[in-house]
């Protein structure tokens, strides 16, 4: 006799390692959560299922056609108004909130009045599908021709901003309106692609970081009656944090709350959809995460002491996030002791990043 479910099911549109991490933070509580690819074949969803996705755009297929006509599906029409560079730099202008200078740019006949209001180093960023450092070209008025005539329309231009560092906020807000925040991670890019997380409430100024980013979190997600986890990357520009960029679902650089947290990222994001009783997100200790890119398993990883490996099953390539590890530990010469033996066990492109996050500990 099968038994009675006591939450409806979560279907995820998307069954990448995000929605998989979903399944997995699920499956404690009894949460069926079901991860869907955009070619799946049609089925019969259930009328009180919820649908949530693991990204932010999607081809049209006979499958993503069947979820978007669900009413039950959250979030629907935020996701394409965040995956458009254009129309999330409008919702930031319209709230007030601090980002980096831009324009939309419809033609080459642009370029001098972009380099006047802007500077004479600008970052082009296509509107849609650009990510991980693809889709983004450093731009002067000695290199326009790297930007193709049949693209304007499609991207904006921002002004170039010396950043002091990087930094990202995941946090969630419930039905209610009520919000939690995670603390905020100090993130290392590597050839555009988060290689490391730092989180560290001791670090210099991460008190005044964590109250400026809450607050525009909050704002953006009481704006758009969001439901569920979001994240927010900003720059470090001396004492203030500019926008950089929002992901309407749950985050590579929140993969430390998996062990660093007692409830992960992936549950938080459970629990809004569903109302679930949450209290506030304490911490474990200090955090770190390690992207794993274009390498392959190695299995001595698994010795390292205070770690925590997801690996995704995927084919390794170049430049491909392949898997995670997850460092935490309440005392810093403990994580390092583990970062230096896990140095050992890493290519050499991983070394500079390892230094930094060994700084970023002992702050």
């Amino acid at each position: 006799m099968q038994k009675s479910a006591i939450y409806p099911p979560i279907y995820v549109l998307g069954n990448g390692q995000l929605g998989r991490m979903l399944r997995y933070a699920g499956a404690p509580l009894d949460i069926e959560v079901k991860p869907l690819g955009f070619n799946d074949p049609t089925f019969e969803l259930a009328q009180n299922g919820l649908i949530t996705a693991e990204i932010e755009r999607w081809e049209k297929t006979p499958l993503t056609r069947q979820l978007s006509q669900h009413k039950n599906f959250v979030n629907l029409n935020i996701f394409g108004r965040l995956a458009d560079r254009f129309t999330q730099k409008q919702l930031l202008d319209q709230l007030e909130l601090k980002t980096s200078p831009w324009q939309l740019m419809e033609s080459p006949e642009q370029w001098q009045k972009i380099f006047q209001q802007l500077g004479e180093k600008i970052v082009v960023k296509k509107r849609t599908g650009g990510y991980d450092g693809r889709g983004q070209w450093i731009v002067t008025p000695e290199n326009i021709e790297q930007i193709p005539a049949v693209l304007f329309s499609e991207i904006i231009a921002e002004k170039f901003i010396p950043f002091d560092g990087e930094i990202s906020i995941v946090g969630a807000r419930f039905r209610d309106g009520q919000t939690r925040f995670y603390p905020i991670t100090h993130n290392l890019q590597q050839g555009g692609i988060l290689r490391y997380s730092v989180m560290n409430n001791q670090l210099p100024k991460q008190a005044i970081f964590q109250q400026q980013a809450e607050k525009m979190l909050n704002a953006i997600l009481q704006k758009l009656d969001y439901i569920g986890v979001m994240a927010m990357e900003c720059f470090i520009v001396g004492d203030q944090l500019l926008i950089n960029e929002l992901a309407p679902r749950v985050h590579n650089s929140g993969h430390w709350t998996q062990l660093g947290c007692a409830t992960s990222q992936f549950e938080l994001h459970l629990r809004a959809l569903l109302d679930l009783p949450t209290p506030p997100l304490e911490t474990q200790g200090l955090s770190v995460m390690v992207n794993l890119i274009g390498i392959p398993l190695n299995k001595t990883w698994l010795n390292v002491p205070f770690t925590q490996l997801h690996w995704y099953g995927k084919e390794v390539r170049e430049g491909r996030k392949l898997g995670h590890i997850n460092l935490c530990h309440s005392d810093p010469s403990r994580l390092q002791q583990s970062l230096q033996q896990l140095r050992a066990y890493l290519t050499e492109d991983y070394h500079s990043g390892l230094d930094w996050v060994l700084q970023k500990l002992v702050q």
